[in-house]
């Protein structure tokens, strides 16, 4: 089957929606509700491994014991930016939980993706966490048994990335140093 975005003659000329189309199409029912909203384009979600839900759960878990009131963890939950709606695995943001009962939060603090099957889908979603001001970005890779680091966003995306393979040496958060994790 050919893959229709995969030729750039047509690519250019496919119209991007908004975010505020997106919601509308979501509320009614156009858009299915496995989806996010990169860069103007619906992309569905790709069915989640039992690894993938594993880990997810687990990071969610140990953040949720270790961040601050002002802060809480958002699991698989949206975060709008200008022309993106990304559902993160994990998304540490400021803020109570009722601050955002009538909008998704626009930046976080600290995103996290388990990348299985989506690594460079996963990388490009850091691309828009960068330029949405997120200061630290992780993409955990079970299969690689390691963790990309991004930190120092910018409009171009993040401009330092550091990976930790030492499943002996601690990976401490550059953000939040009682962030402390021993990746085993």
């Amino acid at each position: 089957m050919i893959q229709i975005l995969e030729k750039p003659e047509i690519r250019r000329m496919a119209m991007p929606i908004s975010v505020e189309q997106y919601h509308r199409m979501s509320a009614s029912g156009v858009v299915a509700e496995r989806t996010e909203l990169l860069r103007g384009v619906v992309i569905e979600k790709m069915s989640k491994s039992p690894l993938h839900v594993y880990i997810v759960r687990w990071l969610y878990e140990w953040l949720t014991s270790r961040v601050t009131s002002d802060l809480h963890v958002r699991q698989e939950q949206p975060l709008t930016f200008a022309d993106s709606e990304p559902e993160p695995d994990i998304a540490v943001v400021e803020g109570a939980v009722g601050v955002f009962r009538s909008a998704h939060p626009t930046t976080a603090r600290f995103v996290v993706e388990v990348a299985i099957a989506t690594v460079e889908l996963d990388r490009e979603k850091g691309n828009i966490y960068a330029e949405a001001g997120v200061p630290e970005f992780w993409i955990v890779l079970p299969q690689e048994q390691a963790i990309e680091v991004y930190t120092s966003p910018s409009v171009e995306g993040y401009q330092q990335m550091r990976r930790h393979e030492d499943a002996d040496a601690p990976l401490i958060s550059s953000i939040f140093p009682e962030l402390s994790l021993t990746p085993r």
